[in-house]
């Protein structure tokens, strides 16, 4: 499956399944063009897929990990696709980098439909996301990604839609102001946050799924390091992809990434095979410990074992101990170092945890 982007000057339509190719014929051109910042990712492409869209799952099947996330996706998918319906609407949540972008375009590809790829921030103005809704076809998906940045006039546009398959556009101001409905035909909104708290109520109610994705083990992103491998190309032992998959912070995305780095440096050295001590080298090389900790996860915990004897320490202090923005902190770093027991959070503060100190050769 290819993601292209689509522009209001292009002109260009995204591909449909066969059987809604000729409905698409008699749409009116006077419905608005799309956002040019969204991703228009189609089920049946003719365009070569990038590297990146090789390296992605197509099927459900095919995915690795998050095992009770798919039982209840296949559950999902049978019964839509049984009734004849788009999928009731999906709120994906956790941690970036574990597959959420890669399961909306999976569904798409199951559902056989269009998946349009946006991000809340994209989409500042109503009329943003309502030139999204009237291109959409029967069945498509939509995935917004970092839902809840939404702001509050596109949130409420979505409320109908999402209920109702309904837009209600506002014409005209003050007194002369009048509202009028689109019927949009059904599609499935799929949400990806890393704040599901931050999510109002009232858009949150409106999703019939709710699901959480969860680190991955290390045997799970052995897996997905070998499949990569071998879509690259590049030769990996499997010693080798457990040594990249160890280090990967439990984040497919992470494990990629790392992967290509490995395979640079095994290039450039001349190696045949990503071996485990090759993999292990060339880690070290790029300040990625065995515990997949980098040089700013390092930091912050010597900051807080050094400066502030371990903890309690309130967030914003270690961000300007360390001269990282505190958000950045809390939502990129603390996720994994809470899960590995590095970090604890009190009402108090932080803590470094006695195995944080050990692992640092502070113990």
């Amino acid at each position: 499956m290819a993601i292209k982007r689509t522009s209001q000057q292009s002109g260009s339509q995204p591909q449909k399944p066969a059987s809604q190719r000729q409905a698409k014929g008699r749409k009116s051109q006077e419905t608005p063009a799309e956002d040019e910042h969204v991703l228009q990712a189609t089920a049946a492409s003719e365009e070569a897929a990038s590297s990146e869209d090789k390296i992605r799952p197509q099927r459900l099947a095919d995915y690795i990990g998050q095992k009770d996330l798919k039982e209840v996706l296949e559950i999902a998918l049978q019964a839509a696709k049984a009734r004849g319906e788009a999928m009731d609407h999906l709120l994906l949540y956790g941690p970036p980098g574990l597959g959420k972008t890669t399961i909306s375009l999976i569904l798409a590809s199951e559902m056989e439909v269009n998946c349009k790829i946006t991000a809340a921030p994209a989409l500042e103005r109503p009329r943003d996301i309502t030139g999204i809704l009237v291109n959409l076809n029967p069945g498509d998906i939509l995935f917004i990604d970092e839902i809840h940045r939404l702001n509050r006039m596109t949130e409420e546009l979505l409320y109908p839609a999402m209920e109702d398959a309904r837009l209600d556009i506002t014409i005209g101001k003050g007194q002369n102001a009048r509202t009028r409905s689109l019927s949009l035909p059904p599609f499935t909104l799929v949400g990806a946050t890393t704040r599901v708290g931050a999510l109002t109520s009232p858009l949150r109610d409106r999703f019939g799924l709710i699901e959480r994705l969860r680190f991955y083990e290390a045997e799970e992103l052995s897996e997905i390091v070998l499949r990569t491998a071998e879509i690259l190309p590049s030769s990996v032992t499997e010693e080798g992809a457990t040594e990249i998959a160890c280090r990967a912070r439990g984040t497919p995305r992470i494990a990629n990434r790392l992967l290509r780095r490995v395979r640079d440096y095994a290039q450039v050295k001349g190696l045949d095979s990503i071996t485990q001590a090759v993999a292990a080298e060339a880690l070290e090389l790029f300040n990625v410990d065995p515990m997949g900790l980098d040089w700013t996860d390092r930091l912050v915990l010597s900051v807080m074992i050094e400066q502030f004897g371990g903890g309690p320490v309130g967030l914003e202090a270690v961000a300007a101990a360390t001269g990282e923005d505190a958000k950045t902190i809390e939502e990129v770093y603390e996720p994994y170092l809470l899960q590995i027991g590095y970090l604890n959070r009190t009402s108090r503060g932080r803590i470094a945890t006695e195995a944080a100190s050990k692992h640092l050769g502070y113990g």
